[in-house]
C-alpha cells in the first residue's frame, strides 16, 4: 500500500512511522522545513500524564501511550523522556484533581491525597495558600517534544519506501480519489491520504474549519535565580486549579527550560501569521505566578513562546475517515502529543487491517471502549 501524508508534525510522522515499520510505502508532504518551527509540536517538551479530569478514555489511553512511546524509543535507539511525578493541586471550590483521582482509582492508577500541613516540608518552592486538596502521582514525566520529532524525521529519512518533502505546500487535497495537488500544480496520488495540518487543517478542508478551530497560545519560559535551580531541577510536573487562573509548569528536566502555561484557549489568531509574543498576552497568569511560587519576583522571563492548538468544542480528538480513501487526523486541543506514538500505529493498524472508522473515531475521541479491532 502507499500512504500520503500531509503534515509533519507529531501525528502525521508518528503515522508515517507506523505505516513504515509495517512495510508500507510512504510520502510524506510537510509545508515547511522538517522538523518545522511554527508547528504544534515544536516546544522543548509536552506533558505525559494519568490525571484526566473526568475523560476516563485518556486516562485508560495514557497506558497505551506509554507502551508506544517504548517501541519508538526502541526503533529510535534513544529514549527522549524523562520522569517527573504529577502533583495536582485544587482550590476555589474546583474539584479537577478529585475527579482524577476517583476516575483513576477505578481504573487501577490510585492517585495519594496530600496532607494540606505536610505540602509545605515536600514543596518549598510553593505558596499553598488558597489550596484546598493536593494530590500526587507518581507517572507522568516530560517528552522532549522538538528532539522527538527531529530524530523521527531522521530515522524516516532513512528508511526504504519513505520520502519525506519538506518545503512543499498543498494546493488541493481529494480524499475520494486519495489524491493530493502540491503548489507546483504536480499531482500525487497513492492508495490513501492522511491530512495531519495541525492548525492549517481548516485551509486544505474548509468542511472540518468550523469544529478545528486555530487558536494563538503563549506560554513562558523563565530564567531561575541560582539559588532555586537545584529545587526546580527535581520538582514535577505541577498542574494548580486553585485561582482564576490554571497553569501547568514543566519543570526544567535534563536541562531544558522551565515552562508555564495555562490551558485557556483564545480560540484566534491566524498560523501562518506573527509569532512575536509580549507578557501583556499572559497577564493573568504571571499574576497567579506570583501567588503560587516563592521568590517568583526574582525570576525573569527568558522567552515568550507563540504555538497554535487545534481545539474542538468538547476538547476531544478528531481522528475519522473521510471520503473513500481518506482520513483527518486532528489529536489536538492541547493535550495531543502525548499520544502521538499511539495514535499513529493505531490509525495505521485501522488502515491497513481495515478495521471499523467509526470504532476508531470513538475510541481517538477518548470515548468509552477498547482500542478497535
Amino acid at each position: 500500500m502507499k500512504a500520503i501524508i500531509v503534515g509533519g508534525g507529531i501525528m502525521g510522522l508518528a503515522t508515517a512511522w507506523a505505516l513504515a515499520r509495517a512495510g508500507h510505502e510512504v510520502e510524506l508532504l510537510e509545508q515547511g522545513p522538517l522538523p518545522n518551527p511554527l508547528a504544534s509540536s515544536m516546544d522543548d517538551h509536552r506533558l505525559i500524564r494519568h490525571p484526566y479530569g473526568d475523560h476516563r478514555g485518556y486516562a485508560r489511553m495514557i497506558d497505551d501511550a506509554y507502551a508506544a512511546w517504548d517501541l519508538l524509543w526502541g526503533d529510535l535507539g534513544q529514549r527522549l523522556y524523562a520522569p517527573t511525578g504529577t502533583l495536582a493541586l485544587t482550590g476555589n471550590g474546583e474539584t479537577w484533581a478529585a475527579r482524577s483521582a476517583a476516575v483513576l482509582a477505578e481504573l487501577g492508577k490510585p492517585m495519594t491525597e496530600l496532607r494540606l500541613a505536610e505540602l509545605p516540608r515536600r514543596f518549598p518552592q510553593l505558596d499553598t495558600k488558597g489550596v484546598e486538596r493536593a494530590f500526587w502521582i507518581d507517572t507522568g514525566g516530560e517528552l522532549f517534544a522538538q528532539d522527538i520529532i527531529a530524530a523521527l524525521a531522521r530515522h524516516l529519512a532513512q528508511k526504504p519506501g519513505v520520502r519525506l518533502h519538506p518545503n512543499t505546500p498543498v494546493r488541493t487535497v481529494d480524499l475520494e480519489r486519495a489524491r493530493v495537488v502540491i503548489d507546483s500544480g504536480a499531482t500525487r496520488d497513492a492508495d490513501i491520504v492522511v491530512v495531519a495540518a495541525g492548525a492549517w487543517v481548516g485551509r486544505l478542508l474548509p468542511s472540518l474549519g468550523r469544529r478545528l478551530i486555530p487558536s494563538r497560545q503563549i506560554v513562558a519560559y523563565f530564567d531561575l535565580p541560582d539559588d532555586q535551580r537545584a529545587a526546580w531541577a527535581t520538582a514535577p510536573m505541577i498542574i494548580d486549579k486553585t485561582g482564576d487562573v490554571g497553569l501547568y509548569l514543566v519543570p526544567p528536566a535534563e536541562g531544558r527550560g522551565l515552562k508555564i502555561g495555562d490551558h485557556a484557549f483564545s480560540r484566534s489568531g491566524d498560523p501562518a501569521g506573527s509569532r512575536d509574543a509580549s507578557a501583556a498576552e499572559i497577564g493573568p497568569l504571571l499574576e497567579r505566578c506570583r501567588s503560587l511560587l516563592k521568590g517568583f519576583e526574582r525570576w525573569r522571563i527568558a522567552r515568550l513562546k507563540a504555538c497554535f492548538y487545534t481545539v474542538t468544542a468538547d476538547e476531544r480528538f478528531v481522528v475519522e475517515q473521510q471520503g473513500a480513501k481518506g482520513w483527518v487526523m486532528s489529536p489536538c486541543s492541547g493535550h495531543g502529543f502525548k499520544f502521538g506514538a499511539v495514535m499513529g500505529l493505531e490509525l495505521a493498524r485501522t488502515i491497513v487491517a481495515g478495521r471499523d472508522p467509526a470504532a476508531h473515531a470513538s475510541w481517538a475521541a477518548g470515548l468509552e471502549g477498547d482500542r478497535p479491532t
